[in-house]
């Protein structure tokens, strides 16, 4: 299915408009509207017939300096895509007893909740597995959202485990990597690390004051 060439046009200046800044370089970001109005933004081509693709857009400066994926999505559809993943989100933090406000923090800093989500560093899905490391949790399919959810989690609580329950600590090391957390004893002097903590940090307390 797809959009009148009138209609698509004018949708496209509005829907490029909504998420700006871009660079120009690499164009491989995408902008659908859902058949209910909903707008999404993939890193993926979605061949899904319920999707009209609106816009092929450059990829966000955001994320040319950091390995989650820049969220540029509308309050509408980030509500949506937090509800369609929580029925998962909680039964995997109570299987490895994590938080679930913690792990919808994760998800939200880490892809926006677009379960297509690709980093420029290969990291992929909801919580932005690398193949290997989703291959250590047992992720069949990284794009399954509930494979992914789980082998986070999994992963999370095993940073957890590994750095005396810190949540602060084992996001760095989520982030950056176990080895740079043991090498600087602590959250790694890396710009994007520090950042990435405290915008995850930022979201829990928003998520728990709200009283999800």
């Amino acid at each position: 299915m797809r959009l009148p060439v009138n209609l698509a046009a004018i949708a496209t200046l509005v829907v490029t408009s909504l998420f700006t800044p871009y660079t120009t370089a690499g164009s491989n970001y995408y902008v659908y509207r859902e058949q209910d109005g909903t707008l999404w933004y993939s890193s993926t081509k979605l061949a899904d017939e319920r999707f009209f693709l609106l816009a092929t857009v450059g990829r966000p400066r955001d994320s040319q300096r950091s390995g989650s994926v820049a969220c540029a999505a509308t309050t509408r559809s980030l509500s949506k895509r937090e509800q369609t993943h929580a029925r998962t989100i909680e039964r995997y933090s109570r299987e490895f007893q994590i938080d679930p406000n913690l792990v919808r923090a994760i998800i939200r800093a880490e892809s926006c909740y677009d379960r297509y989500a690709v980093s420029q560093v290969g990291a992929k899905g909801l919580m932005q597995l690398m193949p290997q490391t989703a291959t250590k949790m047992g992720v069949g399919d990284i794009f399954d959202a509930a494979e992914n959810i789980k082998g986070g989690i999994r992963y999370f609580s095993l940073m957890l485990s590994e750095f005396e329950n810190d949540p602060r600590i084992a996001l760095a090391a989520y982030n950056a990597g176990p080895m740079a957390v043991k090498k600087y004893s602590g959250i790694p002097p890396y710009e994007e690390t520090i950042e990435y903590v405290e915008r995850v940090m930022g979201y829990y307390q928003q998520y728990s004051a709200a009283g999800l």
